[in-house]
């Protein structure tokens, strides 16, 4: 029976993705950046059931700040996207210069919609 528990928790584990967004704002926008987080927040608070994570960290002069974020799978993340929409995140791009990294079994049409992009994917090696 462990063993049956132990599989089931590696297969959940390993269907969750991971993101990394990075910001470098543009001079003056840290507080329009805070009141689209808090937008966002409020969005995943309501509306995101298979958001697991979503954290914000600032540097100590808040010039800069990443977003760490967890997601079930793959729908989570699809449905995370729709919820927050291009407009709100047109919205939060627009404070800063970004980027990120998208972590986990990324399905190679996803990662061709990625390439060249600001997102970069990294596929999973070695899992604890």
């Amino acid at each position: 029976m462990t063993e049956v528990i132990e599989m089931s928790t590696m297969i959940d584990t390993m269907s969750e993705l991971q993101s990394i967004v990075r910001f470098r704002f543009h001079e003056g926008q840290q507080e329009e950046f805070k009141r689209l987080s808090a937008v966002c927040m409020e969005i995943v608070r309501t509306r995101d059931p298979g958001t697991l994570q979503y954290d914000t960290f600032f540097n100590e002069d808040e010039t800069e700040c990443i977003v760490l974020e967890r997601f079930r799978d793959l729908e989570a993340l699809l449905q995370h996207s729709a919820n927050i929409g291009d407009e709100l995140m047109a919205q939060i791009v627009a404070t800063a210069e970004c980027h990120g990294e998208l972590l986990g079994d990324v399905p190679a049409e996803i990662r061709a919609d990625l390439a060249g992009g600001p997102v970069q994917v990294f596929l999973p090696y070695v899992r604890l």
